[in-house]
């Protein structure tokens, strides 16, 4: 059965954006997509455009009095919805929920349901900076129906730069993906949890390194699942990925600074998940200009690199939960077996082992599979889903719900 999500959408310049979404959401099998737009909304991007990439009525506060399958229209969107996602979120419409006032078709159809609502808003920096916006924004924060994208720092579309750009369409749909699988349950509130994502990079020269072709993708996409379970989340990221919406990031390139990264934040976190691809080996650092080939020597001593996580295990506090990946090649029994030792021999409390010697998942994929494992014997299988299923299913498996 189709979950049913309703898009609304305010009158701003980035409603342009929200096509994208739209559009997306449209071609999953698995969702049936509403929109709905304000007057103002409907200036910016027409009906016709929305209801086309949705393959069904967008509708507008032209037909707030319409009746559908024997109900008010506002009643017949917001009770079966599963999720609600405004965007964008004008200060407008923003005073209008924090109040909780019902004078058009999106503000009915936000109190006639009951499911969560993600807001993305979208304003001029003095507008989004003025004090009674921002009480606002934190009153709305204040209820557990709202999940908040915040709005980011750029050049605006009336030139000014600052804090008042929408999210963009990639982010907000993973915070939908996340929240429809969820249903919105804020499990992981009062977590703080640490995220190491990306491939490090050891240098041999001012242009050359010792490195491996991880992306960061499955460490951000756990990140990203975890704040939209309702933690606190850090991010410690190697390589040149856009860093997540609302996840604050510290960017490192080698080894070292990774481990320096992780050891300084690890005491302050309930979950450490260790998702980067660390190297195991360093080169000798021959200067900071580049080699002539000439100059090249012909063998390169290798020096082991500090095993990270076993320096965070000897610091780890009996609330402290060490979750890792182990990127493996080779037959499932064998993957499997490697996995098992890790998480013993490391002191972890789960692992995901992922197989990485094949094109769907591997370092740079969209999509990923792989097994859970626990140290209370616990495991579980995951199918060939998205990075961002991956990382939906390890919670929901760290929670104690085996993936199916």
């Amino acid at each position: 059965m189709s979950q049913r999500v309703v898009v609304g959408i305010c009158g701003g310049i980035a409603a342009y954006k929200v096509c994208e979404v739209v559009s997306a959401l449209s071609q999953r099998e698995d969702v049936a997509v509403q929109v709905v737009l304000t007057e103002h909304g409907a200036q910016f991007v027409t009906p016709l455009t929305l209801a086309t990439l949705a393959r069904s009525p967008a509708y507008t506060d032209g037909d707030f009095w319409q009746a559908s399958q024997g109900k008010p229209l506002h009643i017949a969107l917001g009770e079966p919805a599963d999720l609600l996602v405004i965007a964008p979120l004008t200060a407008h419409t923003l005073a209008k929920l924090a109040l909780g006032l019902a004078d058009n078709l999106l503000t009915a159809t936000v109190l006639a349901s009951r499911c969560p609502v993600l807001v993305a808003p979208a304003a001029n920096t003095t507008m989004w900076e003025q004090p009674i916006v921002q009480h606002h924004w934190q009153t709305l924060q204040q209820d557990p129906r709202y999940w908040a994208i915040a709005p980011g720092a750029g050049r605006l579309a009336c030139d000014a730069v600052g804090t008042g750009r929408m999210a963009e369409p990639p982010d907000i749909l993973v915070a939908i993906e996340v929240l429809l699988h969820t249903g919105g349950r804020r499990d992981l509130q009062g977590k703080t949890v640490l995220v190491s994502a990306g491939g490090t990079q050891e240098p041999l020269d001012a242009v050359r390194f010792l490195g491996n072709p991880a992306t960061g993708k499955q460490g951000i996409a756990i990140a990203q699942a975890a704040l939209y379970r309702g933690a606190a989340v850090r991010l410690i990221l190697a390589g040149d990925r856009p860093a997540p919406a609302g996840i604050p990031t510290h960017r490192v390139t080698t080894a070292a600074e990774m481990e320096n990264a992780v050891l300084a934040e690890f005491p302050g976190c309930d979950v450490f998940v260790s998702a980067a691809a660390v190297g195991d080996v360093r080169p000798p650092y021959l200067g900071d200009r580049k080699l002539p080939k000439s100059e090249l020597p012909a063998t390169l001593p290798l020096s082991p690199i500090p095993d990270i996580l076993q320096a965070v295990a000897a610091q780890k506090q009996p609330h402290q939960h060490l979750i890792g990946l182990a990127a493996q090649t080779g037959d499932e029994a064998a993957m499997r077996t490697q996995g098992r030792d890790k998480l013993h021999r490391k002191g972890l409390d789960a692992v995901l082992v992922n197989p990485v010697g094949t094109a769907d998942s591997g370092f740079g994929s969209d999509t990923n599979r792989g097994w859970l494992l626990h140290r209370d014997g616990r495991q579980g299988a995951i199918a060939l889903t998205s990075k961002l299923g991956i990382a939906c299913a390890l919670w929901d498996f760290w929670r104690g719900d085996e993936p199916g």
